[in-house]
C-alpha cells in the first residue's frame, strides 16, 4: 500500500465527521479505498479520492475561488492526487498553491468536509481542507483557471454550487 493510500485511510479513520451525512461519506470513502487498490488515482474509473482546499483570508472575511477552465464554475482549488504526494494534506496544499499562485498557505489541521461529485473523468471522492492565506496575498491565475476572485463569505455562500456553499459554511464554523 502506498504512503498516500495509507495516509488517506488514516485520515478517514481518524476524522471526526460533523454530522451523520458526513460520517456516511467517510465510511463510503474508506470502503472504496478497501475495495479499490487504485482508488487514489485518476485511472480508477469507479472513482478516486481527490484533495481540495478552500483558500481563506480570515482577517478579510473572504475566500478565493477559481473559475474552473473545464467546468466553468466557481470552485475551491484542488484536484487529483499525484504519486509524489505523501499525504492528502500535501496534495491539497500543492493544488491550492499551484492554482492560486499564493506561497505560504497554511492548512487547517484536519479536513473540513467530504464531498462526492461526478466529473467527466469519474466520480470524485473529494477530501476538502481549508488553507489560510498569508496577509496581503495576491493570487496569480494558473492554466487550470479562467479567473481567480476573492468572494466575501456571504457572497460565496450564495453561489450556485452547493458543495462550495457547504465548504464555505463549514470553514467559517471552524475559524
Amino acid at each position: 500500500m502506498s504512503a498516500l493510500r495509507e495516509d488517506a485511510a488514516r485520515v478517514l479513520s481518524d476524522w471526526a465527521a460533523p454530522d451523520a451525512g458526513q460520517d456516511a461519506l467517510r465510511r463510503e470513502y474508506a470502503a472504496h479505498l478497501a475495495a479499490h487498490p487504485d482508488g487514489m488515482w485518476q485511472s480508477c474509473a469507479a472513482g478516486h479520492l481527490t484533495a481540495s482546499a478552500l483558500v481563506v483570508d480570515a482577517a478579510g472575511g473572504r475566500v478565493l475561488l477559481t473559475l474552473h477552465r473545464k467546468l466553468r464554475r466557481w470552485l475551491q482549488t484542488g484536484g487529483h492526487c499525484e504519486p509524489d504526494d505523501a499525504t492528502l494534506a500535501i496534495a491539497a496544499l500543492r493544488e491550492a498553491t499551484e492554482e492560486s499562485g499564493i506561497e505560504g498557505l497554511r492548512l487547517l489541521p484536519a479536513p473540513v468536509r467530504l464531498d462526492r461529485h461526478d466529473t467527466p473523468c469519474a466520480p470524485h471522492l473529494d477530501v476538502q481542507y481549508a488553507a489560510l492565506a498569508p496577509a496581503g496575498a495576491t493570487p496569480v491565475i494558473s492554466e487550470e483557471s479562467v479567473d481567480l476572485r476573492w468572494f466575501d463569505f456571504a457572497e460565496a455562500e450564495a453561489l450556485p454550487d452547493a458543495s462550495v456553499r457547504r465548504l464555505v459554511a463549514g470553514t467559517r464554523a471552524l475559524l
